[in-house]
């Protein structure tokens, strides 16, 4: 519930920016810096938020960080200048931040108590939140002004929250029981060199998956209509076609890990998202491209929850915070490199770098098939399927 839940409140989020821009006033230029408040909230939170699972827990943080989002979702449409927009989204930013590496470090706790790997499913609820936040967003978009929206989303957060926290409250997962313990039997270690690097290596697994997610989003509609001559409706459905595939195969990703095991997952995943991108970047009809966006969806669904997962396993809520930060670095990097490679050569040459990385992804999963559990202590000890 509070993966969807954090898919809803940012889609809903979104659906609302033009909107919030004409009640600001700004200009596009304005905008962008203002809504680089976002990012540069979750990056700097993400960062100390491993600690405050560490610390507190993470279902604890988890359930702060769920009562923070609704609150904090409200403030934008109070806003009437672009700088004080960017200083809300940086308070917005800082709770969605916060919310992913909370979320992520208690899905993975559960993860190795349920002792099946369940993490796409957690990012699948994501992606159905989003959709359907995207969706009721755009319903009600004519209807409702955006501060009556972002009100009653905000509501709507304080419920789930309401409802579901406790849940987690009560449960207190075996691994942190433990960890506690250690914390007060021995003292602190760092991570050996060798964990890190293992930790880094997932991290830039994320990103590299996060780049095509950003780039799809905010260029795919573009080079459906400019370079392909589509219909601005049927544009529009490329990347809800890449986010329907992207869910269908995250639903269907626990089976696919049970089967495959992490590396063939990742490996396949990768070189699929490959294919596919190269065929939705350089396909002369706008059907292959659509086609081609589709199986990207597939490809990519499951590569960055196990790599996530992974770093979680390696190292705790910090591995979860070092992961998602940096995919979420992946994030903000591949709508902008997109667009300097377009000015530079041409759109769909640009985008054939989603291909390329989606390639690289699958490479480097291949490269961390022998990654090991690696405690804090040090020592390494078996950890899930490969």
């Amino acid at each position: 519930m509070f993966f969807a839940l954090d898919g809803f409140l940012f889609a809903g989020w979104v659906v609302r920016i033009p909107a919030i821009k004409q009640q600001t006033g700004a200009s596009a230029s304005t905008l962008g810096l203002a809504l680089l408040g976002v990012s540069a909230g979750a990056v700097i939170t993400m960062m100390f938020t491993g600690r405050l699972c560490r610390r507190y827990g993470s279902h604890a943080t988890t359930v702060a960080c769920g009562v923070l989002l609704p609150l904090s979702i409200a403030l934008p449409a109070q806003t009437h200048s672009a700088l004080s927009l960017g200083l809300v989204l940086l308070v917005f930013g800082a709770a969605y931040g916060g919310m992913n590496v909370a979320m992520n470090s208690a899905a993975v706790d559960l993860v190795a108590e349920l002792r099946r790997p369940v993490m796409p499913s957690f990012h699948a609820a994501f992606s159905l939140g989003g959709m359907v936040g995207a969706g009721l967003g755009g319903l009600v978009a004519g209807g409702l002004s955006a501060s009556t929206h972002l009100f009653l989303l905000a509501a709507v957060g304080l419920l789930v929250t309401a409802f579901a926290g406790p849940a987690l409250l009560r449960h207190r997962p075996a691994r942190t029981a433990i960890s506690a313990r250690d914390r007060q039997q021995r003292p602190k270690r760092k991570l050996d060199p060798r964990a890190r690097r293992i930790v880094l290596l997932f991290g830039v697994i994320a990103l590299c998956t996060a780049y095509g997610e950003g780039a799809l989003a905010d260029w795919g509609a573009l080079h459906l209509e400019q370079d392909l001559n589509a219909h601005p409706g049927l544009a529009a459905a490329g990347y809800a076609l890449f986010a329907l595939t992207m869910t269908i195969g995250r639903l269907t990703g626990t089976l696919l890990l049970e089967r495959l095991g992490q590396t063939r997952t990742l490996v396949l995943g990768g070189a699929v998202a490959a294919t596919g991108m190269l065929l939705g970047a350089l396909a002369p009809t706008a059907w292959l491209a659509l086609a081609g966006f589709a199986v990207t969806g597939l490809g990519l669904a499951n590569i960055f929850p196990v790599a996530v997962g992974r770093a979680g396993e390696l190292a705790g809520p910090s591995g979860v915070a070092a992961a998602s930060t940096l995919g979420y670095g992946g994030m903000l990097l591949g709508p902008p490199a997109i667009g300097f490679l377009a000015d530079w050569f041409s759109l769909p040459v640009a985008l054939t770098t989603v291909a390329l990385l989606a390639a690289a992804a699958a490479v480097l999963g291949y490269g961390a098939r022998n990654a090991t559990h690696v405690p804090a202590g040090g020592a390494p000890a078996t950890g899930g399927p490969a």
